[in-house]
């Protein structure tokens, strides 16, 4: 019997630039800014790019970052907050040709993993803003698209099946247990891609209202296999390719995390990507 194929798997952390990944040993001391994105690609496959929400992307600085990685190096790019958090009901439609056209290097290359959608706790699963979401799935159709939801009114199987018509990845999260907040689901609703982000379970943190202190967690070994044992199975086996970011940045902890998780999964049925 020919075996089934081993999903492709990339293992990564929410952003790369953090002067602070000097202290905690992760680049080298004296590091500058402009360095750390070949560093960070010698040792994880791929990275997700959250300036992209910040700044809208312009090709040539995505071009500047290609030329650092491997051609296999896979990039994921938030959608920009004019789409998801501050959305302007005139304007948004152009927002949304000028960031297609801005990580257009990553698409011509085949290194743009995913888009990830990262929609606020405020946006509830009105009519308005279903309205909003079909609309703007829509005029970003074509690129592989992630949708994380973080208020818990999206948790409806009537959502996943619409995302699965559409082929639009559900992303997975990992969070402390707030009521209000998207529960952790082990849905697939796109054979391609199962997109996971670990935003670490700092509860007090999260209640905070400081983003310093709400991604200011270290998930211990034991948390991490607990989490394989209880997802992977179930998330993998209905997709070809799976993408995991650590989102707990602050101090380091997101790559030392995402790099356990890599030795934990390695010899699972998963398997790093090709360098195809």
């Amino acid at each position: 019997m020919k075996p089934e194929p081993e999903p492709r798997l990339w293992i990564g952390t929410s952003g790369y630039s953090y002067a602070e990944w000097v202290d905690a040993g992760f680049y080298p001391e004296g590091t500058p800014a402009g360095k750390m994105l070949s560093l960070y690609a010698r040792r994880f496959f791929a990275v997700e790019l959250n300036f992209t929400w910040y700044q809208m992307p312009r090709p040539e600085a995505l071009e500047r970052m290609q030329e650092q990685v491997p051609a296999s190096f896979r990039f994921a790019a938030k959608l920009h907050r004019s789409l998801t958090h501050e959305v302007d009901a005139d304007s948004w439609r152009q927002q949304a040709v000028q960031y297609r056209a801005g990580i257009a290097p990553l698409v011509q290359a085949g290194q743009l993993l995913a888009v990830l959608i990262q929609l606020p706790s405020s946006f509830h699963r009105t009519a308005d803003n279903r309205r909003y979401l079909a609309a703007l799935l829509d005029e970003l159709a074509g690129l592989p698209l992630a949708v994380e939801f973080r208020h818990v009114s999206w948790a409806e199987d009537r959502v996943y099946a619409e995302l699965a018509r559409r082929k639009v990845t559900l992303a997975v999260v990992d969070t402390p247990p707030l009521p209000y907040l998207f529960p952790a689901v082990d849905v697939v609703t796109h054979p391609d891609l199962v997109y996971v982000r670990f935003h670490g379970r700092n509860l007090a943190g999260w209640r905070s209202g400081s983003m310093q202190r709400q991604f200011d967690y270290e998930y211990t070994d034991a948390e991490l296999q607990q989490w394989i044992d209880r997802h992977w199975g179930c998330l993998t086996e209905k997709a070809s390719g799976a993408a995991l970011f650590f989102n707990n940045h602050v101090r380091g902890q997101a790559a030392r995390n995402a790099l356990t998780l890599t030795q934990m999964l390695q010899g699972s049925r998963c398997a790093p990507p090709s360098s195809t």
